[in-house]
C-alpha cells in the first residue's frame, strides 16, 4: 500500500509561481509512473503532468506546456511539480497520482490509477 501526501498549495496572485510536492511512503517504489491532477471547483478532474519511472520522460498538458516543469526524486521517493505564471483559471485542487506501471502512459487514464493522494489547494487571484 502507498500514501501520497501532497504539499505546497496556496493562495499567490496571477503570474506567479509555486512549486508542489508530493511525498510517498508505504509500499513505494522507483518504478512507478507519477502524475499531477488538477480539479476547479464545478469542473471534471484533469491531467496536468506525468512522468515516467526514471524521469527521462515527461508530459504535459497542452495548457500548462511551456511554464510546469514535472520532476521527481527518487531517493526522497518524491515527486514535483514547478509551476510558473500561474492563471486565475487555474485555481484548483491539485492531486498527485501513483501508478505501478513504469511508464507515463499509466497516468493517461484516471480510473485506472493505483494511488492518489488527498490534494492540496492552488488558488490564483486576478
Amino acid at each position: 500500500q502507498v500514501q501520497l501526501v501532497e504539499s505546497g498549495g496556496g493562495l499567490v496572485q496571477a503570474g506567479d509561481s509555486l512549486r508542489l510536492s508530493c511525498a510517498a511512503s508505504g509500499r513505494t517504489s522507483s518504478y512507478y509512473a507519477m502524475g499531477w491532477f488538477r480539479q476547479a471547483p464545478g469542473k471534471e478532474r484533469e491531467f496536468v503532468s506525468a512522468i515516467n519511472w526514471s524521469g527521462s520522460s515527461t508530459y504535459y498538458a497542452d495548457s500548462v506546456k511551456d511554464r510546469f516543469t514535472i520532476s521527481r526524486d527518487n531517493a526522497k521517493n518524491t515527486v514535483y511539480l514547478q509551476m510558473n505564471n500561474l492563471k486565475p483559471e487555474e485555481t484548483a485542487v491539485y492531486y498527485c497520482a501513483a501508478d505501478k506501471r513504469p511508464t507515463a502512459q499509466a497516468m493517461g487514464n484516471m480510473g485506472a490509477i493505483d494511488y492518489w493522494g488527498k490534494g492540496t489547494l492552488v488558488t490564483v487571484s486576478s
